[in-house]
């Protein structure tokens, strides 16, 4: 049965037998709010842009970022060790379930990887005067990478009004086992590379 986190909350991740996860799906997800517009802007202007909100992961190392080529984003879906995919970026949210996928082989992944950070940033979102005002029913789940089995979801509930980006949730190494941390920290930075600087 999965579990609903509120923000700050930690859990162990095993499987249904209570053995240790081996695999693991973090999906993410998120509805566009309408924008309503007047009948004179909608005469004489462009129809406001898709929100693109872009779902990455952040590999550290003792809790650090040490190498941008632990950065898996949509400029670079798998991480070279092969044990982190990215399934490919969802350019508006349009739909139901998850607009972004990332997969994660605990079992293979290098030790010296203690922490894997998921983050949201909105594409351009200064330049489209975007921010996750803008957005709906966000949440963050972690499924047996096996089975699809849900095993928790954190949904972010919170009015994140003129903040452009976001730590989600992350995974992370403790004695040997893999839990799983609902963080929901908002931030204004403005790509995934302003963002990993915050892991440094």
């Amino acid at each position: 049965m999965s579990v609903n986190l509120v923000k700050g909350q930690k859990i162990n991740l095993r499987k249904e037998g209570g053995d240790s996860l081996t695999n693991v799906m973090v999906g993410l997800g998120w509805d566009e709010v309408e924008q309503k517009r007047g009948f004179f802007s909608s005469l004489f202007s462009a129809p406001p842009a898709d929100i693109d909100c872009d779902a990455s992961a952040i590999l550290c190392q003792n809790g650090k970022l040490v190498d941008k080529k632990d950065l898996v984003f949509y400029n670079n879906l798998r991480h070279y060790t092969g044990t982190v995919v990215h399934q490919g970026d969802n350019l508006t949210g349009a739909g139901e379930g998850d607009d972004e996928q990332i997969f994660v082989n605990l079992d293979a992944l290098p030790q010296i990887y203690d922490r894997i950070v998921f983050v949201v940033t909105i594409y351009q979102a200064y330049e489209r005067k975007q921010h996750f005002g803008l957005i709906r029913n966000a949440f963050i789940r972690v499924c047996d990478g096996r089975n699809g089995r849900e095993l928790c979801k954190f949904n972010l509930s919170e009015n994140y009004y003129g903040k452009t980006a976001m730590v989600v949730g992350e995974l992370y190494r403790s004695q040997g086992e893999w839990k799983f941390n609902a963080i929901g920290q908002p931030t204004n930075d403005n790509s995934i590379i302003d963002m990993a600087a915050r892991f440094q």
